[in-house]
This record gives C-alpha cells, structure tokens and sequence, in this order.
C-alpha cells in the first residue's frame, strides 16, 4: 500500500510518452519544415516605386546586427531554463518549501519500480511547458510572415527594382511583379519577412513567462525586493530587444508591436492554461494554523469589538455633550 505522501497512477508514463511526447515532436517538425525547408512559399506583396518607408539603408547580415539571433536565441532558451531549474532545487532544498512541496504534489509511483518525486515532476513540467511554447511562437511568427510576405524598411535597397517601362517618376505605380528585383535572391527573399518580429516575439515570450513563474512560484520572504527588480530587468531587457530592431531599420514599429503581442498573448495562454501549476505555497500553512487554534478555549482568544458596538459608543458620547 501507498504511504500518505504517495500516489500510485499506471497512466502518467504511458500518456507522457503516447500524448506529451508525441505533440511535442510534431510542434518541433512543423517548426523545422518552416525554418529549413521551402514548403511553405513566401506570398509575394506589391509595394509602391519610390516607396520612402522601404527605402532604407540595408544593415547588412543578421550576423552583423547588435544582438546577433544566435545569441538572442540562445539566451531566449537557455536563460529561462537554468531559472527554472536552480528556482526549483533552491525551493526543494529549504525544509519549509519542501514540506509544502510534498504535501500538494505526491510521489507518483508507476509499477513497482519508478517513483516520480515532486521536484522531477515539476521541473520536467515548468520546462517542458515553456519549450512548447517557445516552439509554439515560432510557429506562428513563421506562418504570419509566410501568409502577409510583408516587406522589411530596407526592401528596396536590396531588391534594386528595374523600373524600365514605367512611369514611376510621374505616378506613384503600384507594382505586383515579383520578378521585377534585380538583388540577391536570398537577401529578397529573408527582406519579404518583416511582419511579425521573430527576436521581438520570442524575446517576450520568454521574458512574461519567466517573470510570471518567479512572481508566481517562488514564495519566499527574503525575494520581495530582488523579485520585482529580476523580473523587471527581464522585461526591459525583451523591450530593448525590440528597439534595437527598429533602430538598425531590421523591422517596423507595427511588427515589433505584433511581435509583442503575439509572444504575450502565448505566454499568457499557457500560464492560464497551468494555472495550478503556478499556484502559491501558503494554502496548507494557513490550513494547518486554524487546525492548531481548534479546541482551545474562547478566553484564550483576544476580544475584537464590534462596529455596532463602536457605532453605540459614538452615540452616547455624542448625546451626553449635548445634555451638558
């Protein structure tokens, strides 16, 4: 038999490697076919002759940019997931914190052999829930700037469209001819992929979920200053990333905005979508602290006055004064 802080379940395993496992892969495919492959064809979007808002100077590689993606990447993935790691072992290590740990989430055993703590238990769920997601707004900063093809503000300069045989200097043409640029095709091609923000999406995206797992699920009172001040510095650090776009003239300010909106409307999602995950850790101390005040005599409690009978006094008094 099962002690009191164990749970026996012969499901857990079987639907984390059919279920979990299985969407999660597919996530990563879909991911890979939209980054690597050209399956899916960029849409080809007019624009103006002349157009001044795509007539900015090329900034050249994104390599050459101030936060080169493979750092910017690599921060987005792996700073999220030491936090989650070293948060979940610094709560596991304090007696306290562990305690209530093991009295919300049980030891699940599987069979005979495998025993699932709470601290493994949770670590695989915070990260395995934020790498879904991460992969997830990949996906649809991939598949917003396949449908729309919007054009980067550096379009021009790199598309050097033949305006022969058009009367560009007179009319503002609207021109639909996706074989007019002259350009590098690759470059053209990675220029017709501004809307949304893929650093600004996945910047915010990490940042709102790291910062709603710390305010959420750290509970410890020596963290009431440097929560607000990590949690802060995160987000400014996401917002920054943003603005670096628009000043190298990489994005608009409309596909930073989106890119925003998007990777936050995710990261919410999946926070609402766990909510029970991220619940505080002082529903069974305050649940233990009325048990102990169970039995003890009436006297032993402090009198707390009504505010009829405060109400009464103030009446009194009020009354007196006039008889005087």
């Amino acid at each position: 038999m099962a002690s009191d802080n164990t749970q026996r379940s012969y499901s857990i395993i079987p639907c984390f490697i059919f279920v979990e496992l299985v969407i999660m892969a597919g996530t990563v495919l879909l991911m890979y076919y939209f980054e690597c492959t050209d399956i899916f064809g960029i849409h080809i979007q007019g624009f103006f002759c002349n157009d001044a808002d795509l007539m900015k100077p090329y900034p050249g590689a994104e390599e050459s940019s101030f936060i080169p993606p493979i750092i910017l990447y690599w921060v987005v993935a792996a700073a999220p997931t030491a936090i989650i790691f070293v948060g979940e072992i610094s709560m596991y290590i304090m007696k306290s914190t562990r305690e209530v740990l093991i009295a919300q989430e049980k030891t699940i055993v599987t069979g005979e052999c495998c025993y699932l703590n709470p601290l493994f238990r949770r670590i695989i769920r915070f990260i395995g829930v934020f790498a879904f997601g991460l992969f997830a707004t990949d996906i649809f900063v991939n598949a917003g700037q396949v449908v729309t093809g919007s054009l980067a503000p550096y379009f021009l300069s790199v598309c050097k469209p033949n305006y022969t045989g058009m009367d560009c200097h007179v009319n503002h043409q609207f021109i639909t001819n996706g074989n007019i640029c002259t350009g590098n095709q690759m470059v053209v091609e990675r220029a017709r992929r501004s809307f949304p923000s893929k650093d600004a999406s996945l910047g915010v995206y990490s940042a709102i979920f790291i910062t709603m797992y710390i305010t959420s699920t750290i509970k410890t009172k020596s963290s009431r200053l440097a929560k607000p001040v990590l949690c802060l510095g995160i987000l400014y650090a996401a917002f920054l990333t943003g603005l670096n776009r628009v000043s190298e003239y990489r994005n608009h300010c409309s596909d930073i905005i989106s890119g925003f909106m998007l990777g936050s409307s995710v990261a919410l999602f999946l926070v609402i979508c766990v909510v029970n995950n991220f619940k505080g850790t002082h529903s069974t101390p305050t649940k233990q602290k009325q048990e102990e005040y169970r039995g003890l005599p009436l006297m032993t409690f402090s009198r707390v006055e009504s505010p009829l009978e405060t109400l009464s006094a103030q009446n009194h008094s009020v009354s007196m004064t006039e008889v005087t």
